[in-house]
């Protein structure tokens, strides 16, 4: 496989995978606003924050107001991580790489490319119009992947696939939990507390946890969510299976398994990180503190796709004595 393709459907299924969580972290203070006691305000700005987005916002809103950071988050094309930006791009990868794709897949992201891009951001009249539109654009991303799951051979470009959306699903899940750390992180009373109970069912209820979580959990407690977050390896969404997942696919890609042990950089840094989230208990974490774990983590998981950029789509055309320049792996990164 041409670096090139491998790059655009590692990269298309990032950006796919980028948008719903974006239509997610939306969910996080939707869910919470529907239980807040009318005393406590909403809070946008820890969602720009938990994003990195909050430096860039700054350069074009003066106040984090909800509708200004839905705005930056969904529709504004300077912020190329907002929703618009990451569909423009996903359908673009698509674009160059028909050949290699199913036609439903096409079909499925340039049909949702096209009722965005017709979609005016002063549609919206109510929260419940924009809750709505957010539940939209996340049954359109997990269409997507249903259709990609179902019409794609299990060859090179469906792991490279795999491999971009679990990478990015664990990103996005570590920064759902730095959510409610920074939320409350300017009022220390309110551990414990009703609002920070809360909060933490807002985050599994934004990330679809909620009924899963109780179906192995009688109570609500901190330690337990984070628990099923991160440690779990069965739920989807958790850190440790999206880890794992993309562990395999790396593997496969070289026609190897993580038993028979590592045989490139990529592999030693993704093997690496899965193994020790495996090993990780809960206590471990609350001892080293959650966000300076979450932080860890996404320094970490940033690494392993520099490796895996590094390894498949950064080299460089190899002069070959027969045929000029040629060789499979060249590709230029788009993130």
């Amino acid at each position: 496989m041409l670096s090139r393709v491998a790059n655009s459907i590692y990269w298309m299924n990032r950006y796919m995978e980028r948008i719903e969580n974006y239509a997610r972290f939306v969910g996080v203070n939707f869910n919470l606003a529907l239980d807040l006691p009318p005393n406590v305000d909403e809070q946008w700005e820890p969602l720009l924050i938990a994003t990195a987005d909050n430096f860039l916002f700054y350069q074009y809103y003066e106040k984090p107001t909800r509708e200004d950071i839905i705005h930056f988050m969904t529709f504004d094309k300077r912020n190329p991580n907002s929703i618009v930006s990451c569909l423009s791009e996903a359908r673009e990868n698509a674009r160059t790489i028909r050949e290699t794709i199913s036609r439903e897949m096409w079909e499925s992201i340039n049909t949702f490319y096209l009722k965005l891009r017709d979609t005016s951001p002063d549609h919206f009249r109510n929260m419940d119009q924009m809750q709505e539109f957010f539940n939209d654009i996340k049954r359109d991303c997990q269409l997507f992947h249903g259709v990609v799951d179902s019409t794609i051979t299990r060859n090179e470009a469906w792991h490279f696939g795999r491999i971009g959306r679990h990478l990015e699903r664990a990103d996005k899940s570590s920064r759902f939990l730095d959510v409610k750390y920074f939320t409350l992180l300017q009022d220390t009373n309110t551990v414990g507390s009703t609002l920070d109970l809360m909060l933490w069912t807002a985050v599994l209820k934004s990330v679809s946890a909620y009924n899963m979580y109780r179906q192995t959990h009688r109570a609500l407690t901190p330690m337990n969510i984070v628990a099923f977050l991160i440690l779990d390896k069965l739920f989807p969404r958790s850190i440790s299976y999206c880890m794992r997942q993309a562990e395999l696919s790396l593997y496969c890609i070289a026609g190897s398994t993580p038993e028979r042990g590592y045989t490139n950089p990529a592999e030693k840094a993704l093997s690496k990180l899965r193994s020790e989230i495996e090993y990780t208990e809960i206590e471990d974490i609350f001892r080293a503190g959650l966000h300076q774990y979450l932080d860890g983590f996404q320094i970490r998981n940033n690494e392993v796709d520099n490796a895996i950029f590094e390894m498949y789509f950064g080299l460089k055309p190899v002069q070959s004595q027969s045929q000029g320049v040629g060789g499979q792996f060249q590709s230029q990164r788009m993130d």
